[in-house]
């Protein structure tokens, strides 16, 4: 059998090497970094250790299924706990909502926030999600969309239509629901697919469903970086060789047009009967793939938000912090269209992430705070030098009106959308491409080129997607296809 190489060991990468190498095969990882992770990384400031991509991890049983695959229980490798709260939801009117585990309890919740009536339609509202889900799920989100065929399914898709997954997100959870507070708990998600709740399709809804219905989770020990350590250690045990701090230059193919080598920026040449590139797809077409690889699909790429991120060591705990906050802006429907329209939001709602149980990546007595601004991505504005610092310090006084201190002394990592581009994200995005209609399923970015034979394609910019399950399942998908074993 010819040997594979796999470029990138960011979760999609891994996901497909550990499946490969378990079915015996000769895989090699390519990872430019000195780490594994991609998306999924980490940094370090003094005593500081801070996760800087997800934050939120839904749908276990993907990850145990990776696992799985190289004959390993996730809970003895990567152990994890279950969030409680998932979220905690707070309102510019002092409100506040805690996304908990179980239906009744989260009915109880709604029942003490918004009323009997809206409890009542919640439960309904809450079945529906699970409809959806159980809808999609085998359908097409767990399946290769390589094949036009597969996204022909007639009763499937009547069956979506039935339910309302094509009409808007925001009318579908509206014709549902009627206070507003819990409107935005189920249609904030949009926002992780890179859309309005108004523009994004009501199939959306599913996101809702993984994370406020089956739960949000966090590794018990090494947070969210946690994750790709486990997974590359377990696929150096099924036999994959990885290859630290090595760039590859060019994939290269032979007299019948397949792939035969992966070029090194060190000048090594790694002969591949396969190549499974997991890393930014745009850039990859701008050099490191032969142009036969041209997808018509990248033509007009549309590029998610991006997002402002600070990363704080505290010198002291917060007492009864949730893992995860968001805070809601009084406006609603204007930040949306400030991020579509390339501006900063005029009152962004952000996502507060902290920790606790993350114990060695502070001081004792300390503690690491996140927080998360969307904005714009680099097609969207460019006076970054201007408008980070600006951004910046209204975040410090919104963050002390939220209660949590004066921090503009406190050390702080800051990624703004250029340093997202300096990581390697195009258009200075971690999101990828949005997910709008044309950029869904067979119409996103295919997971195998045509026209090169044996060069195969995971993580966010295929399909399924952008989120940690999604990115895994686009790792099984492409080991399938390398195996000949794709539905």
């Amino acid at each position: 059998m010819s040997p594979i190489v796999v470029i990138g060991a960011g979760l999609g990468g891994l996901a497909t090497a550990i499946r490969l190498a378990a079915a015996g095969r000769d895989v090699t990882i390519v990872e430019a970094e000195q780490v594994p992770g991609g998306c999924c990384g980490t940094a370090n400031m003094g005593e500081y250790r801070f996760d800087t991509g997800p934050s939120v991890l839904t749908m276990p049983d993907v990850l145990a299924d990776v696992f799985a695959a190289a004959g390993e229980d996730m809970e003895s490798v990567l152990p994890l706990r279950r969030l409680d709260p998932y979220y905690r939801l707070r309102y510019h009117d002092g409100s506040h909502l805690d996304v908990v585990p179980g239906e009744d309890a989260m009915i109880e919740q709604v029942r003490g926030l918004c009323g009997a009536a809206e409890a009542d339609r919640y439960r309904r509202f809450r079945a529906l999600l699970g409809e959806l889900f159980a809808a999609e799920w085998p359908a097409f989100i767990d399946r290769d969309m390589t094949r036009l065929r597969n996204l022909a399914r007639p009763r499937v898709l009547a069956r979506l239509a039935a339910l309302g997954g094509f009409r808007r997100l925001e009318s579908l959870v509206e014709s549902h629901l009627t206070d507003a507070r819990l409107v935005k708990a189920h249609t904030f998600q949009a926002l992780y697919v890179g859309l309005a709740p108004r523009q994004a399709l009501g199939i959306y809804a599913v996101v809702a469903h993984m994370d406020t219905v089956g739960g949000v989770f966090f590794p018990r020990y090494g947070g969210m970086h946690a994750i790709p350590q486990a997974m590359a250690a377990v696929a150096e045990k099924a036999g994959a060789q990885i290859r630290y701090g090595v760039r590859a230059a060019k994939v290269e193919t032979g007299p019948g047009g397949g792939v035969c080598a992966v070029r090194l920026d060190t000048g090594e040449r790694l002969a591949a009967g396969h190549v499974v590139v997991a890393c930014d797809l745009p850039r990859a077409h701008a050099g490191l793939l032969p142009e036969e690889a041209y997808d018509w699909r990248l033509r007009r790429p549309r590029y998610s938000p991006s997002c402002l991120v600070l990363h704080f060591g505290l010198d002291r705990r917060l007492s009864g912090q949730a893992h995860h906050t968001l805070h809601f802006g009084r406006q609603w429907a204007a930040t949306f269209s400030a991020l579509k329209e390339g501006r900063p939001q005029p009152d962004p709602n952000l996502l507060v992430t902290y920790p606790e149980s993350d114990g060695d990546a502070a001081p004792d007595g300390h503690a690491t705070l996140t927080v998360l601004e969307p904005t714009t991505n680099l097609h969207g504005a460019n006076d970054w030098d201007r408008l980070t610092p600006q951004l910046e310090n209204r975040l410090f006084r919104r963050l002390a009106d939220l209660g949590y201190g004066d921090l503009t002394t406190a050390p702080r990592l800051t990624f703004d959308p250029p340093a997202w581009a300096r990581l390697g994200h195009s258009a200075g995005t971690p999101f990828a491409l949005d997910h709008r209609f044309t950029q869904t399923a067979w119409f996103r970015p295919s997971g195998v080129a045509r026209r090169v034979p044996g060069l195969h394609f995971a993580g966010m910019y295929t399909a399924p997607g952008v989120g940690v399950p999604p990115v895994l399942i686009s790792g099984k998908l492409a080991a399938e296809r390398v195996l000949g074993t794709s539905r």
